[in-house]
């Protein structure tokens, strides 16, 4: 599931900046990273099975202090459409659930009107 995760980062300097970029982004399953933030201090992480909770201890580790914003789901499942489940209604009078009444439609997948 795709997800959209907001870590607040204390970046004080562009060098804390680009090295919190890099180790987010050298995660598995990230597809974009970017700075969001009137201070610039939020990193904002779109992916694949991230783990928010694993990202937000890296960055802890080897940046600054880190903050767990918001995560969110981006784009939900998109339903599929449904098969027509209309029946050709000559199909249905010839073909009984269950048991063949006479006429009985030939073998295989298609439904044959009786003729003498």
């Amino acid at each position: 599931m795709k997800q959209k995760i907001v870590i607040k980062v204390h970046m004080t300097c562009d060098k804390c900046r680009s090295k919190a970029l890099g180790l987010v982004a050298s995660n598995h399953g990230v597809e974009s990273v970017g700075i969001e933030g009137d201070d610039r201090d939020r990193l904002a992480v779109v992916g694949n099975g991230l783990d928010a909770a694993n990202l937000t201890a890296c960055l802890r580790k080897k940046v600054a202090y880190a903050e767990l914003v918001t995560v969110e789901v981006v784009g939900a499942k998109e339903k599929k459409p449904e098969p027509d489940t209309t029946v050709d209604p000559f199909c249905q009078q010839w073909h009984h659930p269950g048991y063949y009444s006479w006429p009985y439609p030939y073998p295989g997948s298609h439904c044959y009107p009786y003729s003498m």
